[in-house]
């Protein structure tokens, strides 16, 4: 007979997790996502990737490829996602010009650990990480350090207008450009989207405001708000978080902060206090 004690040392320790055959849609594009359905499907949950946004490339690449051309003469370079890390990198390899080797090296600022490691990933050394993942708090935590400095600012077309606003207040000498187009996914059956999210699901996992606003569009303002009746609704970050309020979806569950371990204990919290019939308190931070 074996030996209870020897089974319980040999399990797994994610195996009684509470994300156990729960369906859990990942909202953001499925490049993003390998590491976030790894953890999800070592704790028995079942990934969904239903990407509602695509990215694409700026429609002029003369502002950027200008900025790219002068990348030396900029104090300090603020990232605030891992896209754009990836649009610059990508865009100065075409260009033949060796970022990580330059001579004079700007400081470089990033929004959060994500953007950072895709930073380091291309040999860029990352000298502040935002304490609060939002592109204001870079300006607010790096004031003394930008003030009146040259800053180089690639960003999405749709990105939040608040980051130039509060850099230009600390008199910096902005060159703010967009790096990639954020875009509707072109492909997405609206039919399979209402099946997955509204019937399926058990959770959806939403990384930006455009997911978001891209979901109301596909299946009405109404019944996104309604959504949060059928199925959990996780945000990562506050922008995100704001996002769904303001089409009245507000019991969220957000996680402390943006890293994929963080998003998925985040919901293991909410589940295992389901479970255990807890009501879980709608809109506060897990982790």
């Amino acid at each position: 007979m074996a030996d209870p004690a020897a089974s319980s040392k040999t399990a797994s320790p994610l195996s009684s997790s509470s994300l156990l055959g729960k369906l859990i849609v990942i909202t953001r594009a499925v490049a993003q996502s390998s590491e976030l359905c790894e953890q999800l499907s070592q704790r028995g949950a079942i990934p969904e990737s239903l990407p509602l946004v695509s990215f694409s490339a700026p429609r002029d690449y003369a502002p950027l490829d200008a900025a790219l051309g002068r990348w030396q003469e900029f104090d300090w370079i603020v990232f605030t996602s891992a896209n754009v890390v990836q649009s610059v990198v990508s865009r100065s390899t075409s260009l033949g010009l060796e970022l990580a080797g330059a001579a004079k090296r700007p400081h470089i600022a990033a929004v959060g650990p994500a953007t950072k490691n895709e930073a380091t990933k291309a040999g860029l050394r990352v000298d502040h990480v935002a304490q609060t993942h939002l592109g204001v708090a870079l300006a607010q935590e790096l004031a003394s350090r930008l003030r009146g400095s040259i800053v180089f600012l690639p960003r999405s077309d749709r990105a939040n207008p608040d980051l130039p606003a509060a850099l230009k207040k600390l008199g910096v000498q902005l060159t703010e450009v967009v790096a990639y187009r954020t875009l509707p996914p072109s492909d997405l059956d609206r039919d399979r989207v209402k099946k997955v999210i509204g019937h399926q699901a058990h959770a959806a996992i939403f990384f930006s405001p455009s997911a978001v606003h891209n979901l109301a569009d596909l299946i009405g303002k109404q019944a996104l708000s309604e959504l949060q009746n059928k199925i959990t609704i996780a945000a990562v970050g506050p922008v995100t978080s704001a996002a769904l309020s303001e089409y009245g979806v507000l019991r969220i569950v957000t996680a402390a902060d943006t890293t994929t371990a963080d998003v998925v204990a985040a919901l293991e919290s909410h589940f295992a206090a389901s479970a255990s019939g807890q009501k879980p308190l709608a809109g506060t931070k897990h982790g």
